[in-house]
């Protein structure tokens, strides 16, 4: 079993796959189309988000059995002609969900209690008490918006608070002990908090609009760790102008790269993000969310194990 490693990750997956006999090739700076002109030799990819997999390159590869993807979501591959050619596909969205649950909850008590504008403030040689008086988190609502392996993450961090924890889904049945799920309505109409889980997919893409963000009867404090492309940046601008959102946490934008390893195409910013990037109550990281140590090990050896369960060894 000859495996070709598009990106580099953990150690520990090639170590894994060594064991039980996989030849890997590591190809981290070899381009797309070198790896297209070669990708007959190999019986499987493992890719983080370097490049997307489409028709193409899936047609190039005769002897293909598996996509694997070091991540949560698998939006960079053609999921359904993969399938249609008989390809396993795989991704580890249980590997970094915990980091991710930690990461939202972080940024949802940091942008309560003003700690990066405070921060900032006291660098800065202020000391302004009064304006930074917090908010408790205490006998909120928090809504949920996909209730997969992140969400559910998140959920099991707010155990600690006197909150209700509500979650909408496309799959019926899916809320737990942690979450009691509601209709999107009825997320709508109770939540002051709201954290996006959801994939990045064309009912998710550009999702969060002013129509949208219009049908929450409260005010609300926005998290989204998901995917940067299910936000109308604009549209968040305006809600933050008007009052609707009372602030927001974002580890992503609508203006990453595919790749997630930089932020604009060019360098260009655009102007509602340079707008946004002026409010004092909205929090910013670079699609870290998932990007600890821990989840760097975890998703590595996920991945690993999964192939390994469904090919045995590689000899």
């Amino acid at each position: 079993m000859i495996v070709l490693h598009a990106d580099s990750n953990n150690p520990l997956l090639i170590k894994e796959l060594q064991k039980v006999g996989y030849h890997n090739i590591e190809a981290y700076d070899v381009c797309k189309e070198e790896i297209l002109a070669n990708q007959h030799l190999y019986d499987g990819i493992i890719i983080r988000s370097r490049f997307k997999i489409d028709k193409d390159f899936i047609d190039s590869a005769p002897n293909l059995k598996f996509i694997a993807r070091v991540g949560a979501g698998l939006e960079s591959i053609d999921v359904e002609y993969a399938k249609q050619r008989g390809i396993e596909l795989f991704a580890a969205p249980e590997g970094n969900s915990n980091a991710v649950g930690e990461h939202t909850l972080g940024m949802l008590l940091s942008l309560l209690n003003k700690l990066n504008k405070a921060n900032r403030e006291v660098h800065q040689g202020y000391w302004h008490r009064e304006d930074n008086r917090g908010i408790e988190l205490d006998g909120k609502t928090v809504g949920i918006i996909g209730y997969g392996n992140m969400g559910k993450a998140f959920a099991k961090k707010l155990k600690g608070f006197d909150v209700k924890v509500l979650c909408y889904d496309l799959l019926k049945g899916v809320g737990d002990e942690n979450a009691t799920q509601v209709s999107l309505e009825e997320l709508q109409d109770n939540a002051e908090v709201l954290s996006l889980h959801t994939p990045w997919t064309p009912e998710t893409n550009k999702m969060i609009t002013t129509n949208f963000i219009n049908r929450f009867k409260k005010p609300f404090w926005f998290i989204n760790t998901a995917r940067g492309k299910s936000v109308v940046t604009a549209d968040l601008v305006l809600g933050l102008i008007e009052g609707k959102i009372l602030g927001a946490g974002l580890d992503v934008l609508e203006y990453e790269k595919d790749s997630f390893e930089h932020l604009f195409q060019d360098h260009q910013i655009p102007e509602d993000l340079k707008e946004l990037m002026f409010f004092e109550n909205v929090l910013l990281s670079p699609h870290i969310a998932g990007w600890t140590e821990e989840s760097h090990k975890k998703l590595a050896s996920t991945i690993a194990y999964k192939i390994i369960d469904k090919f045995g060894v590689g000899v």
